[in-house]
């Protein structure tokens, strides 16, 4: 009996596309998009950093190959575990270091390839209004916040792996072949290391499939997607315990119920659709919604949205069913795989809901993430989300351009986007500096205890506004009385005023009240404790806390050191603090000049001093003091006594006024037996400059007597 032949697994066919003419060159319309975005944006570019900027650029500390190395695989030694973003900033520094401005063209020049992405996606699925949709993403105003804080780099650099994976995709449909699925699912894998709200984008490839066909297939459509959804899901979960375990997503501000998370992600689309169609007043910082199931008209936004959903998948059905695809004898579609039915604009605008709403979804509120402390919703969280209605907008306008005469349509065309381009350059007009980014937020939710809070830090940096500081602690505090940073920012300024410490102790004091783990206030604690008489241990515990929840706080390492150099026979332990120091700040001055001081004391490690201030010098070459504390160390080196008195001369040459490298500077000249009269002028200078100071009257008086 013949055996039956195996059956073979039937690969899907791109579909013949005709010959048709050549399409315009397309660099046009991409150089247009960038000149957009840069005009738009151009206030932008003055800004500086803001709010946490400061964390999210490589730090000191992390500078190295090995500071590389830990961004990979140290977790915590960066702001967030987003390993491809924090390798971007590592890599931006290589490059322009502190400038500011190289970050920003680095996070513009993000979008607006984003944008020419979108431009070639919504052409692969041979949509009118292809170049309008991408102008429109590049030129909207709820993308300022994306674009302009250069902490949300996370956003534009995932967003471009995001879609460059999605238009990679898109050819593997067609194609099916294996190079292509391999570099969309690599492309993804970076998407999500930049930031993990990209794990959407399995879903939302299959409601593109769903909308070009009318159906999905297990085989075809479902079944490669598989790993990318786990991938997806564990990226996920790992940056939720992330956010929960080392950003600090936890506590009272996120302990809400269920019913209360179904309507917060209920409200949340209806406030992102709402500054999608008017854009105004847009906020850094919005107000958290109070949220209540008892309050009635708080329900009629789950039900608004259950009722819009119904309504789409009605239209959908009704659609579909009437323009049902004939079928072939084996009950196989007549349309190859990749060729969407004629129906498929009644699907659209339940594809676009559902895209919209499932790219929102890692933002809707099931899972804490710590923005939610300030607001439930952020501009940067509908990044992506928002081509979910950008696109269809588009299509729209490019097909009711089609039936107007074409001077009108042409008009029609670039209203929009002119509209978006000045509301986007006053926008960002707010991130131009950080005191008017904050009174903005101020004045438009004054009830934003982070942005008073903000607003304080930024004045307390500025010559004679301490005052203004003071007063925005203040009214942060006034409105969220637990509110533990500000008290921890009225310590530092208090502590600087005369007759001020005890003040500064108590609002230390109740910082770590309110936050016991708060190594920042217990720092403090201890640097306003190391000088008060009988208190130099409750100092040292005090940064011996701060490490044990921090380690590689370099401040309180440099400062633990400091306090160990002043407790008889701790030198060694203090030695090694400093060392931990310098090692997480290389680029600290002051750490390797402590550090310095301390090894000088270590009998055989005056080499290492040395090496250290020297290090410290090529940092702040014009830096008196150590190049008076150099000269004293050569001086003490056999064959150096040169070196040092050049030291001391470059010190007096910085610091005519130094007192202590004019009298530094005679006792090495007195080594010079034709340079003591030089030597009895150092210390006459040094006596002019500080007329009690006993060491130049005695250095005066064996100078005199050996001449």
């Amino acid at each position: 009996m013949p055996t039956a032949a195996p059956t073979r697994m039937k690969l899907h066919k791109a579909p013949v596309r005709p010959v048709t003419a050549r399409r315009p060159a397309s660099w046009p319309i991409y150089t247009a998009i960038t000149a957009a975005a840069l005009a738009a944006y151009w206030p932008a570019l003055r800004g500086g950093f803001i709010w946490d900027d400061n964390a999210h650029v490589t730090t000191a500390a992390m500078r190295s190959l090995r500071g590389l190395w830990r961004i990979w695989f140290d977790l915590g030694a960066t702001q967030q575990y987003y390993p491809l973003l924090h390798s971007a900033f590592w890599l931006e520094h290589r490059f322009w270091g502190d400038a500011v401005v190289g970050y920003h063209l680095a996070n513009l020049a993000q979008h607006a390839l984003a944008a020419c992405l979108v431009v070639l996606i919504v052409r692969r699925l041979a949509l009118p209004g292809a170049w309008l949709a991408g102008l429109i993403f590049a030129l909207h105003p709820v993308c300022v916040e994306s674009v302009a804080w250069i902490s949300e780099q996370k956003s534009t650099l995932s967003g471009v792996f995001y879609l460059a994976s999605a238009l990679v995709y898109l050819r593997f449909d067609e194609s099916r072949r294996r190079s292509h699925y391999i570099w969309a699912i690599a492309l993804f894998i970076c998407a999500l290391l930049g930031k993990t709200v990209t794990a959407t984008l399995p879903a939302a490839l299959l409601v593109i499939f769903w909308w070009k066909r009318g159906r999905l297939d297990l085989r075809g459509d479902v079944r490669p997607l598989l790993p990318w959804f786990a991938l997806g899901i564990a990226a996920g979960l790992f940056t939720a315990w992330v956010e929960r375990t080392y950003i600090g997503a936890r506590g009272a501000e996120f302990a809400i119920t269920p019913v209360e998370r179904f309507l917060i992600a209920a409200r949340a689309p209806w406030f992102y659709a709402a500054k999608l169609f008017w854009p105004v007043n847009l906020i850094f910082t919005y107000p958290r919604w109070h949220i209540d199931p008892a309050v009635w008209w708080q329900w009629l936004f789950p039900v608004a949205t259950l009722s819009v959903a119904i309504g789409f998948y009605l239209i959908a059905r009704n659609k579909t069913t009437s323009h049902q695809p004939p079928t072939t004898s084996h009950g196989e579609r007549s349309p190859s795989h990749g060729e969407r039915s004629p129906s498929h604009g009644g699907r659209s605008p339940l594809a676009a809901f559902l895209f919209f709403a499932g790219t929102l979804f890692p933002a809707l509120g099931f899972v804490n993430v710590y923005p939610f402390r300030f607001s439930w919703v952020a501009d940067h969280f509908q990044y992506l989300a928002c081509l979910g209605i950008i696109v269809p907008v588009a299509v729209v306008i490019a097909k009711v351009g089609q039936a107007l005469p074409p001077a009108k349509a042409g008009a029609a065309r670039f209203v929009l986007p002119l509209v978006l381009a000045a509301l986007t350059f006053r926008q960002a007009s707010m991130y131009g500096d950080t005191e008017t980014l904050y009174r903005t937020t101020i004045a438009r939710n004054p009830a934003s205890w982070m942005a008073h809070n903000n607003l304080g830090v930024a004045l307390a940096k500025m010559d004679g506004r301490s005052a203004e500081a003071i007063a925005e602690y203040q009214t942060a505090l006034r409105i969220k009385p637990d509110y533990a940073e500000p008290h921890n920012n009225l310590a530092t300024i208090l502590s600087r005023q005369p007759g001020c410490m005890p003040e500064a102790i108590a609002e230390a004091q109740e910082a770590l009240r309110i936050k016991p783990d708060y190594p920042e206030a217990l720092v403090n604690l201890g640097s306003f404790l190391a000088p008060i008489p009988g208190r130099l241990r409750d100092a040292i515990a005090s940064y011996q806390a701060a490490l044990r929840i921090k380690p590689d706080h370099a401040e309180a390492h440099n400062n633990l050191g400091l306090a160990l150099l002043e407790m008889p026979g701790r030198l060694p332990e203090a030695i090694k603090e400093l060392e931990a120091a310098v090692r997480l700040e290389p680029d600290n001055a002051q750490m390797h000049d402590n550090l310095a001081s301390a090894l000088v004391r270590m009998p055989g490690r005056l080499p290492d001093a040395i090496a250290e201030v020297q290090a410290a010098l090529e940092i702040t070459p014009d830096d008196p003091q150590a190049h008076d504390f150099l000269g004293r160390a050569l001086s003490q080196m056999p064959g150096r006594l040169p070196e040092a008195i050049a030291e001391f001369e470059t010190a007096l040459r910085i610091a005519p006024d130094y007192a202590q490298a004019h009298n530094d500077l005679g006792v090495v000249l007195l080594y010079v037996p034709e340079r003591r009269a030089d030597a009895i002028a150092e210390f006459r200078a040094a006596l002019s400059l500080n007329p009690n100071d006993p060491r130049a009257q005695s250095n005066l008086q064996r100078a005199m007597s050996q001449q």
